[in-house]
């Protein structure tokens, strides 16, 4: 699956997919996205008319900004795929853990998280405009230590 580094020119469409893929009270215009790309250590990656993430690395740590995929490209590994780039571009920016902010009853997205290895850490209480709380998952990006050998 081909992804594209985000530029700031292309926030209209990136626009487009956030209001396609979240309530309108949760969607992103174009000058917000245009500001958190501005964020230092900010990157994204995007499938154009698919989906996109933003992220950010800063002082070795990242965070998930958001996820946005098309409803019509869903279940599909794209989401999946997006992650993964977004996981390996804050290593590369020398981060060693990853947090990101999702609804606690979003049943399509914990499973994707989860089965990538982010662990809850801790709950903001009616974080969502609706009222929803937010888990707040980590993800450690340091590479496992080798087993000890037995001697």
């Amino acid at each position: 699956m081909t992804l594209r580094p985000v530029a700031a020119a292309e926030a209209p469409a990136l626009a487009a997919i956030h209001a396609a893929a979240f309530p309108p009270s949760e969607a992103w215009g174009a000058d917000a996205i245009v500001l958190m790309l501005g964020m230092p250590g900010a990157f994204g990656l995007w499938r154009p008319e698919a989906g996109f993430v933003l992220a950010r690395a800063a002082g070795g740590e990242a965070e998930i900004l958001t996820l946005a995929v098309l409803p019509a490209a869903r279940r599909q590994g794209l989401g999946a795929a997006l992650m993964a780039a977004a996981l390996a571009g804050a290593a590369a920016r020398g981060a060693e853990a990853m947090f990101l902010e999702v609804a606690a009853g979003n049943a399509a997205a914990l499973p994707l998280y989860r089965g990538l290895g982010f662990a809850e850490v801790g709950r903001r209480r009616r974080y969502y405009p609706d009222g929803a709380d937010a888990l707040v998952l980590r993800r450690d990006l340091r590479p496992a230590e080798p087993a000890a050998a037995a001697g």
